[in-house]
């Protein structure tokens, strides 16, 4: 859950959310480091009247600051390739959720049982008991259990919605008439929140996610509670 005046990601909870944070890191620096070496060229540009006639005109020179950039994209494109193939695999899920946005609201149904489906609705303010989040908690929780590959299938009612839990790496549209899917696993237990991140019309701020992770055999007295 992001606190107040947070600057950066929410702790990662999941292996590809760790892999993002490493990407970020390693992308900010080479950005740093670029930043840095230009504004010291920069500097010395304007605080002196020496030129280097040799330098201005220096085939070395330009053969160097035109191989290093692409070597710099390179550093970055193949951490970045590898993390997306990462996102897109999944292996043998143990179970499979399919969500469905609509106006304003979430419905799910879990594909390996008969009859367990339900809407998640957000909580009213006023119905809000204390020590519940505003326009992050809903009525029914999605209870998953944690350490295990679950496939989310994602689609769409009416129009253009995201499914996006920050703290667990993932953001998927969900689009009329298309089915996405997204691959998740928890590795602690606990309350994960997100929101629709597209625009999808005046009550767009008003469809929180919230998963519940927990360990296998509460999940399936859960489970058992509902058919």
């Amino acid at each position: 859950m992001a606190y107040p005046f947070q600057l950066g990601f929410q702790d990662a909870s999941s292996p590809i959310m760790e892999e993002l944070l490493h990407f970020h890191d390693h992308t900010l620096m080479i950005v740093f480091l670029i930043s840095s070496l230009v504004l010291y060229i920069i500097s010395l540009m304007l605080t002196t009247k020496l030129t280097h006639t040799s330098t201005m005109d220096a085939q070395e020179v330009e053969t160097i600051w035109t191989i290093l950039p692409a070597i710099i994209l390179i550093m970055i494109a193949l951490p970045s390739l590898r993390i997306l193939y990462m996102m897109d695999e999944i292996n043998n899920p143990s179970l499979t959720v399919k969500t469905m946005g609509h106006q304003w609201y979430w419905s799910y149904e879990y594909t390996d049982y008969e009859d367990l489906s339900f809407d998640s609705y957000m909580i009213p303010t006023s119905d809000l008991s204390p020590g519940d989040l505003r326009l992050l908690e809903v009525d029914n929780r999605v209870v998953l259990p944690m350490e295990l590959p679950i496939r989310m299938l994602i689609s769409s009612e009416d129009v253009l919605h995201s499914w996006a839990v920050p703290s667990l790496g993932l953001k998927t549209d969900a689009i009329p008439g298309r089915l996405n899917q997204a691959t998740l696993i928890s590795t602690r237990p606990g309350l994960f929140y997100g929101q629709c991140s597209e625009i999808c019309g005046s009550n767009h701020s008003f469809m929180p996610i919230v998963l519940e992770m927990v360990p296998l055999k509460h999940f399936e007295n859960w489970s058992l509670s509902m058919i």
